[in-house]
């Protein structure tokens, strides 16, 4: 199966002068998850090229057995080097999308009028989109079929105002994930300051935070091949 994963290409941290960008965990676990499985994944982002990595991901003690398989992963590094541009994706060649997070999508992706018409498309088109962490924000502006806010009424999680508070974020970020989806209706749910929690609502899948990553992409997994098994039943 094809996958797409986009990735942010902000790298500025509001006007704190230092950078952002995709949080490492969030892309490399579930990076690993699917190639595991034998699946093609296509890398995308607004600008295209190297998206910014966020740098406290790539310090010590935010390293797991992923990052580290990534950071020896020569072929994978090539592939995150040259992302394509978002503009040139076509969703219908696609099963799935997976967003990874890092405080970079919630100034690009959250406002990019190609990720949501991708969104839109994919979800249109009966197939699975899975985000994690802030990438939940790239939801702000996507519509349900009847033009309500696409969260309205779903069961969702992100990345918690407890854990933007714990990381001394609350005033930087453009807006709080949480308060967002609420806001638009969305039935949010938590499992704790980093903790995993992953919410799977008919074709959405969202994980809380980073050591949420890998359960996402097993959940996305766990929901394309239920979708197969009717299919295997009714032949």
């Amino acid at each position: 199966m094809n996958f797409l994963m986009v990735l942010t290409s902000h790298d500025q941290l509001g006007d704190t002068g230092k950078k952002t960008g995709f949080w490492l965990e969030e892309f490399a676990a579930p990076y690993y998850v699917l190639k595991d499985a034998g699946h093609t994944i296509t890398l995308a982002s607004p600008k295209g090229g190297q998206p910014p990595l966020d740098p406290k991901s790539d310090e010590p003690d935010a390293q797991t057995e992923a990052t580290k398989r990534f950071k020896a992963d020569a072929e994978a590094q090539a592939q995150l080097a040259s992302t394509e541009t978002l503009s040139s994706i076509d969703p219908s060649t696609f099963d799935a999308v997976f967003y990874p997070g890092g405080h970079g999508p919630l100034w690009d992706l959250a406002n990019d009028p190609t990720s949501k018409s991708i969104i839109e498309t994919t979800l249109a088109a009966d197939k699975p989109v899975a985000l994690v962490c802030h990438a939940p924000a790239v939801l702000k502006n996507v519509q349900a079929p009847n033009g309500d806010p696409l969260v309205k009424g779903r069961k969702v999680t992100g990345f918690t105002n407890a854990e933007e508070e714990a990381v001394g974020l609350t005033d930087i970020v453009p807006f709080l994930l949480e308060d967002e989806l609420k806001a638009q209706g969305a039935d949010f749910s938590e499992g704790g300051t980093f903790t995993e929690h992953v919410v799977t609502d008919g074709l959405l899948i969202t994980g809380q935070n980073p050591p949420s990553s890998e359960a996402a992409a097993e959940a996305l997994l766990k929901v394309l091949e239920e979708q197969r098994q009717p299919e295997a039943a009714d032949a």
